[in-house]
């Protein structure tokens, strides 16, 4: 069997691949430009990264699992929160409403074929205080996190509803990965 690499650096997909029992991934990371085009949905454009980090991380020896997830308001991309001021405006416009997640996975096969799946999850924080959103900011966890929150973490503590995948917001939809590897002959412990 061809081994697995994951063109991913996130702590956080390895461990949701782990859960599946694959802890033999080989980490490869994909440098590629994450510069949404003029008018990108949400939806194609988490497609787009990947299938492009699948593809820039290729190898004729393994299968290849790319994945992105992209927080969206709207048809609005929020971005991944690189500085404070960044984060809070993603949870000021997040506050009290509901937004989607969609986290895409795209899988080259050694022989070239290309498998993609999207988990939309839909995710609704509490209407958040001041006071909330600076103590939530003053623990870090937002720091490259799309829509400026991590799930796995406090802010999970703030979120009323979700509807969908929770590892899919996490990072790695653990049921459409394991399908996507079923469906491309990779076995799954």
């Amino acid at each position: 069997m061809p081994d697995l690499i994951l063109a991913s650096a996130s702590p956080r997909r390895r461990e949701l691949l782990a859960r599946l029992g694959l802890r033999e991934a080989t980490v490869a990371p994909a440098d590629i430009d994450e510069t949404p085009r003029k008018a990108e949905l949400p939806r194609d454009y988490a497609v787009r990264m990947a299938r492009e980090k699948a593809l820039a991380a290729a190898s004729p020896d393994a299968f290849v699992l790319a994945g992105d997830t992209v927080v969206a308001a709207g048809r609005r991309i929020l971005p991944k929160a690189e500085d404070e001021a960044t984060a809070r405006q993603c949870l000021e416009l997040l506050s009290g409403r509901r937004h989607r997640v969609l986290s895409a996975i795209a899988l080259r096969a050694p022989d070239g074929t290309m498998r993609e799946r999207l988990s939309e999850t839909q995710v609704r924080f509490k209407r958040l205080s001041p006071e909330e959103i600076a103590a939530y900011l003053a623990g870090g966890e937002w720091h490259g996190k799309a829509g400026g929150y991590a799930i796995q973490g406090a802010a999970e503590g703030l979120i009323a509803w979700i509807g969908g995948s929770h590892s899919g917001v996490v990072g790695l939809p653990l049921f459409e990965t394991r399908a996507l590897l079923r469906a491309a002959g990779f076995a799954i412990p």
